[in-house]
C-alpha cells in the first residue's frame, strides 16, 4: 500500500461514526438503498441494517448509485425484525422511526449526538406498525409544501446531514471513534479493496 492510500484510508477511518446508523426497513428498490449507501459513507457512517421481513432479500445493491458505496460500508442484512432490535439495542442508545403520527417530533428537535439509530421505511408503506411500536419515538422532516413525504434516500440525506451538523459542532468529528478489534479488521479489509476504488 502506498503512503498516499494509507493515509487517505487512515484519515477516512478516523472520521468514521460508530454511535450512529442507519436502518431500513423492506426499502424495495435496490438503487434506493445505494443512494443511503452514498450518503451514509460521506457523513462517516460505517454501519448499516437492512431489514427485509415482508420481500426477499436484496442480493446485490444498485452500483451506479451507490457509486461502490457498499465496499467501505460494514452492511447487517436481517429477516427478523427480532434479532435486528435486540442487535440496536446492544450498539445504540436510542431508536427512532420516519413516521407522520401525533407524537412525532420534528427532526431539528432529535439529539443526533448521542448513540442512535435511525428507522426508513418502505417506499409505498412507510414504517410498519411492528417496528414503530419497538422504537423510542417518532420523528418527521419539517416540510410546507403540498406534498408531505419525500423519496427515501432524500429523506435518509437530510436527515444524515443535520447529524452531521449537530455532531461536526460537538466535535465528534475532531477525535477517533472506532475502537479495538472494529478498527484492525476495517484496516486490513480497506488495504485489500482495488486501488481504483478510491
Amino acid at each position: 500500500m502506498t503512503p498516499e492510500r494509507n493515509e487517505r484510508l487512515t484519515a477516512v477511518l478516523h472520521k468514521r461514526q460508530p454511535d450512529l446508523t442507519i436502518v431500513l426497513e423492506n426499502v424495495f428498490d435496490p438503487h434506493n438503498i445505494s443512494a443511503v449507501m452514498r450518503t451514509a459513507d460521506a457523513v462517516g457512517i460505517q454501519d448499516i441494517f437492512i431489514l427485509n421481513n415482508k420481500i426477499p432479500p436484496h442480493r446485490k445493491w444498485g452500483a451506479k448509485s451507490s457509486s461502490s458505496a457498499a465496499k467501505w460500508l460494514t452492511i447487517h442484512q436481517y429477516t427478523n425484525a427480532d434479532d435486528c432490535f435486540a442487535e440496536l439495542r446492544k450498539r445504540y442508545k436510542k431508536i427512532y422511526t420516519t413516521h407522520l403520527s401525533t407524537d412525532a417530533v420534528g427532526l431539528h428537535q432529535l439529539n443526533l449526538t448521542e448513540s442512535v439509530a435511525l428507522i426508513f421505511g418502505n417506499e409505498h408503506s412507510g414504517i410498519s406498525d411492528e417496528i414503530i411500536s419497538k422504537a423510542d419515538g417518532n420523528f418527521i422532516i419539517p416540510q410546507i409544501g403540498i406534498i408531505k413525504s419525500l423519496n427515501i434516500s432524500v429523506a435518509c440525506a437530510v436527515t444524515l446531514y443535520e447529524a452531521f451538523r449537530q455532531k461536526s459542532n460537538a466535535g465528534h468529528y475532531d477525535a477517533l471513534k472506532l475502537k479495538g478489534t472494529q478498527l484492525e479488521t476495517l484496516t486490513a479489509e480497506w488495504g485489500f479493496i482495488n486501488e481504483d476504488e478510491l
